[in-house]
C-alpha cells in the first residue's frame, strides 16, 4: 500500500497502473461472494478509479476466474493481455503463463479451464469455503515457492523476443517468471517486473523509459538503469 501511495500522483495524472497477475494466491469470484484477501488493496482501487485513473488488471494463472466484481463495482478493466501506447512505447503486457514450451498443455487447457460454463461448474459443484478449500491445497500442493526456474525465465525471454520481431510492439512485458528482467533487443525492450511478494519488484514505465525498482525502507530503490528511449515519446 505504501508503494501504491507513493506512486499516487504519477498514476493520477494520466498514468496507468497495471496489475500483471497473480494478485492473489488464488482467486474465485461467486455470485455473492468475493475472496476477502486484500481489502485495503480493492478500496485503494475503487479511490483511484473513482477519481478517474486508468486501472488494468492483467489475470494470472493464480486468479483467473473472475466475474464482475472488479470491473463492475471497482471500475478496473479486467483482462487476459493489454495492449496500449505509452511515451514513446507500443506495449504489448500479459501474464505469460502457457506460453513456454513446458506448459503447453497448460496453454491448451487455458480456453476450456478458464471458459464460463467450466467456472459455473466449478461454483455449483464447490460453493463457498469448500471451493476456496481446495483451490488453496491445489495450490499448495503443486505451487512454487516463488523461486525463480531458470528455463521459465529464459523461454519467457525468448517469447517476448519473437513477439518484438514479428509484432508492432517494441515493449513486451511479462510476469510469471519470478525474476526481474530489462532487457534490449535488436526490435525493442523486454520487461519484466519480477516476483513482489518475494522481492518486492515493480517497474515503471516514463518519458525516460522504463525501469525496475525495489521497494526497500519506504521508499523506491533503483534495481537497473533505465533503458533510453529510441525515439520521441508520443505526443
Amino acid at each position: 500500500m505504501a508503494l501504491l501511495r507513493a506512486h499516487e500522483a504519477r498514476v493520477a495524472d494520466g498514468g496507468a497502473l497495471v496489475l500483471m497477475g497473480d494478485v492473489y494466491d488464488q482467486f474465485i469470484e461467486y455470485r455473492h461472494l468475493i475472496p476477502k484477501s486484500a481489502p485495503r488493496l480493492v478500496g485503494l482501487l475503487a479511490e483511484w478509479s473513482d477519481a478517474g485513473a486508468e486501472i488494468v488488471y492483467v489475470i494470472g494463472n493464480r486468479d483467473p476466474w473472475h466475474l464482475d466484481f472488479f470491473a463492475q463495482d471497482i471500475g478496473v478493466n479486467v483482462v487476459t493481455e493489454w495492449e496500449s501506447e505509452r511515451d514513446g512505447y507500443t506495449l504489448y503486457i500479459a501474464h505469460g503463463d502457457g506460453r513456454i514450451p513446458s506448459e503447453r498443455l497448460s496453454h491448451r487447457l487455458q480456453p476450456l479451464l478458464r471458459s464460463p460454463a467450466m467456472a459455473r461448474l466449478y461454483r455449483m459443484g464447490l460453493p463457498g469455503d469448500s471451493g476456496f478449500g481446495l483451490a488453496r491445497w491445489v495450490a499448495r500442493r503443486f505451487g512454487t515457492d516463488g523461486t525463480a526456474d531458470p528455463d521459465v525465465v529464459g523461454a519467457l525471454a525468448e517469447v517476448a523476443r519473437q513477439r518484438l520481431q514479428g509484432t508492432d510492439a517494441d515493449l513486451v512485458a511479462f510476469g510469471h517468471g519470478h525474476q526481474a528482467r530489462l532487457d534490449e533487443t535488436p526490435h525493442g525492450t523486454y520487461l519484466n517486473p519480477g516476483y513482489w511478494f518475494g522481492e518486492r519488484t515493480f517497474a515503471i514505465l516514463d518519458a525516460d523509459g522504463p525501469a525496475l525498482l525495489r521497494w526497500r525502507g519506504g521508499r523506491a530503490e533503483s534495481l537497473a538503469p533505465p533503458v533510453t528511449p529510441s525515439r520521441p515519446a508520443l505526443a
